[in-house]
């Protein structure tokens, strides 16, 4: 299956798992996901994650959710510049 938005992907699986009450959500592996994790990793978004190998060449992450007290610690999440719609911003204009 061809993806256009696997970015995308990832950020819908994580906040539908939420939406649920998940402790664990599956996305397809890919040095991007897995990049993209690290710094949610990092930020303290998420607990942690982890790539399984499914079989030869086929990899899973499997990431775990973080939750505050039963709240999911990440309350939106989106993607700001999407394939068929490209948002530029200059360095002075990002969030610190």
């Amino acid at each position: 299956m061809s993806m256009s938005d696997p970015l995308g992907d990832l950020l819908t699986r994580i906040r539908n798992g939420q939406m649920a009450g998940k402790q664990v959500v599956d996305s397809p592996a890919s040095k991007l996901r897995s990049n993209v994790c690290d710094v949610l990793v990092r930020e303290g978004y998420i607990r942690s994650y982890r790539v399984e190998e499914q079989r030869p060449g086929i990899s899973t992450i499997k990431v775990e959710l973080k939750y505050n007290d039963g709240e999911p610690v990440i309350k939106r999440i989106q993607r700001v510049s999407k394939p068929g719609r490209r948002v530029y911003s200059g360095i002075k204009d990002l969030p610190r």
